[in-house]
């Protein structure tokens, strides 16, 4: 597992109306290949807002479509269940994501 991997989550979340959902994995990578069982993701979602915190993504990407990663929910999730492999973020949109990622958590670039 590494950093800007995307994962088909099923169940994500008892709140989450969707069977599945896709998220790609932010935590540095010392803390993906830790002991600690779980790694801190972003979810993708349909829906794009424009806004500074969500990176748009999509075919390129492995996608079925045209989504957003969303920089404003991050969420813990356990490693066990990031096993549905979709694909990755090329170092440029890396490069997207992390400045959304400072800006969603107020940190200065």
């Amino acid at each position: 597992m590494k950093r800007g991997e995307l994962y088909r989550v099923t169940h994500p979340s008892a709140n989450d109306p969707k069977k599945y959902r896709v998220f790609v994995v932010v935590s540095r990578q010392v803390l993906i290949n830790s002991r600690y069982s779980t790694v801190i993701c972003a979810p993708i979602y349909s829906v794009h807002d424009g806004l500074s915190t969500q990176v748009l993504v999509g075919i390129d990407e492995g996608l079925k479509h045209d989504s957003s990663i969303h920089c404003d929910e991050l969420v813990s999730l356990p490693k066990s269940v990031l096993t549905n492999f979709v694909g990755r973020l090329s170092l440029q949109k890396i490069e997207v994501l992390n400045k959304a990622l400072c800006i969603a958590l107020d940190i200065p670039e």
